[in-house]
């Protein structure tokens, strides 16, 4: 009847220690998944990239002391990739960490089985325009790319590296001009890689109304 939302249900899970029942378990990972369902779709060629390099295994939160969270970033980015994969069965899913990694993400599977999939990837480095770069060179056709990554990769635009993404986007945005780009910054701090404008959004941090706020920016 309240209709809680994904991510609420995914930090409720996170919260279950051994005393709770295994019957109130299962019953919170079947509302997660059907909570899939109420996220908003978006529409056309969708893609979404997790970053699944070694810092997304650290909490959401970051470290702090009685405030650290249980869900870390690397289940949030599993959490997105499996929302839009949901609403959207075309939806294509790049992994990236150095480089786009091949991992293959169900859409039926539960977000757990996922997000187990992306962190078994386990390490590397970040290079957030890999997936943009290999968009390009597939001249692949795109309206929405969503990614999703910690603070550690997004490095200060005076720094090396910094401007490539932007780069892979002007490249990409020449050939699919209607095309946008969301930039989920799970852990932010005061830099990105993509400056806000009309077909760039950048998110720091994240709660269910994140979902609402990338449909009505996609969709627009």
């Amino acid at each position: 009847k309240v209709r809680p939302a994904p991510y609420q249900l995914m930090t409720a899970l996170g919260q279950v220690g051994e005393g709770v029942p295994l019957l109130v378990q299962a019953a919170l990972e079947t509302a997660l998944d059907a909570s899939l369902a109420r996220v908003p779709k978006l529409e056309g060629h969708l893609v979404v990239c997790p970053d699944v390099s070694g810092s997304m295994s650290s909490p959401a939160t970051g470290y702090r002391k009685g405030a650290t969270s249980v869900v870390r970033c690397i289940d949030i980015a599993a959490l997105v990739a499996a929302a839009m994969l949901r609403s959207n069965p075309q939806t294509r899913v790049l992994p990236f960490e150095n480089r786009v990694v091949d991992v293959k993400l169900d859409p039926k599977a539960r977000v757990a089985v996922n997000a187990a999939k992306l962190a078994a990837v386990g390490g590397g480095g970040t290079s957030v325009s890999a997936p943009l770069e290999l968009l390009n060179r597939e001249n692949a056709k795109v309206d929405v790319v969503v990614i999703v990554s910690d603070n550690e990769s997004w490095l200060d635009p005076s720094r090396r590296g910094a401007t490539a993404t932007m780069n892979e986007w002007t490249r990409l945005k020449a050939r699919n001009p209607g095309a946008k780009l969301i930039c989920i910054d799970i852990q932010p701090y005061g830099s990105t890689q993509a400056k806000d404008r009309k077909d760039i959004m950048n998110v720091g941090g994240f709660t269910d109304a994140v979902f609402d706020t990338m449909a009505r920016f996609a969709n627009a």
